[in-house]
């Protein structure tokens, strides 16, 4: 039987739940117990960043006298806004867990009802805005709001999704990109960035490749908001270019840069819920061109190398690392242990 878990709400009331026996309606100021190692700053490192920066992470730290905690936030001190409708539906909720651009957690205007018709939790971190850090919150709260909700709800796990707006709409496809096993898809408002970049490194190969088969990606943006629409054209240029192909777009007539309402919601939550068509052939070819890429510029390394071009090497293995991220792992690595030897 699963174990009794305590959730702390407002004004210090405790409320005891155990799976299918939780609350209802809006639930605010929760306090969660459980952690998860997906949330951890290995974790997070492993999957956020790339390779060749992940493993110099640990020694980068200690030159300045620190060290990298197991967890890089205390749970005990944050809270969430959560919305689950009353009644569950036959096959389990699905789960939105919302990364917004303000410090506040709050449901935006016009979700509840949308939330209750299609049998949806929503779930929020407070203090995880624009000004909070990405990896040493955003992220790891995200990611621990989910795991707190499907310890305690009857969650259809195939219908777990990240979403944001703003800023927490470019942190809901770096979650998206890295976290596939977690998050089956995105709602991208108002907010996105190319990805195989510095910024936005390609995760591990194996979750990459999960990423590209089964992750969902829906961008939402008024057609008022000039810029960001602008930004969207080069993130979907680049999904495209990495063969994520199960892509959606929408652009909302008269709308500038604001977050989506009930009917926008409501739309997006069908599109995401309608079965996906994936065109198997079109997904070969296109990580087949990206293998023969990714060979021949680990082979102008190795030749670099073996020709005592170090210093070339380097960069072209940085200029790798920066663009292929985790689908250069473990040769990457390999070839950087090769140019510190002496």
């Amino acid at each position: 039987m699963r174990r009794l878990t305590t959730w702390v709400l407002a004004g210090a009331l405790s409320v005891t739940l155990s799976g299918h026996h939780a609350c209802a309606g809006t639930l605010s100021d929760l306090k969660f117990a459980d952690t998860t190692t997906l949330s951890s700053n290995a974790e997070l490192a492993r999957r956020l960043l790339s390779p060749m920066t992940a493993a110099q992470l640990p020694e980068l730290l200690a030159r300045s006298g620190k060290s990298l905690r197991k967890l890089p936030i205390d749970l005990s001190q944050e809270t969430f806004t959560a919305y689950v409708p009353t009644a569950a539906p036959p096959h389990g909720y699905a789960l939105i867990v919302f990364v917004p651009p303000w410090n506040a957690a709050k449901i935006p205007a016009g979700w509840e009802v949308v939330l209750d018709r299609y049998g949806v939790i929503f779930v929020s971190a407070a203090r995880s805005g624009n000004d909070a850090s990405a990896l040493g919150r955003r992220e790891p709260l995200a990611l621990l709001a989910e795991e707190n909700i499907v310890r305690r709800y009857p969650v259809d796990k195939e219908r777990v999704y990240i979403a944001g707006f703003s800023g927490g709409s470019r942190i809901a496809m770096r979650l998206a990109l890295a976290y596939p096993d977690v998050f089956r898809g995105a709602i991208l408002n108002a907010g996105s960035d190319p990805i195989g970049t510095a910024a936005n490194p390609l995760p591990p190969r194996d979750l990459f490749l999960q990423f590209q088969n089964s992750s969902h990606l829906i961008y939402i943006t008024g057609d008022r908001d000039i810029f960001v629409l602008s930004a969207d054209s080069a993130s979907k240029r680049s999904m495209r270019e990495w063969c994520q192909f199960n892509v959606d777009e929408r652009s909302e007539p008269s709308v500038g840069h604001e977050p989506i309402d009930g009917p926008t919601l409501a739309r997006a939550l069908d599109t995401l819920f309608a079965p996906m068509e994936q065109d198997a052939a079109r997904l070969a070819a296109c990580r087949s061109g990206i293998e023969n890429a990714l060979s021949a510029q680990l082979q102008q390394v190795r030749s670099l190398i073996a020709g005592g071009e170090r210093s070339a090497a380097g960069e072209r293995l940085h200029e790798i690392d920066t663009h292929f991220g985790g689908l250069a792992a473990p040769q990457s690595l390999e070839l950087e242990t090769a140019l510190a030897r002496p």
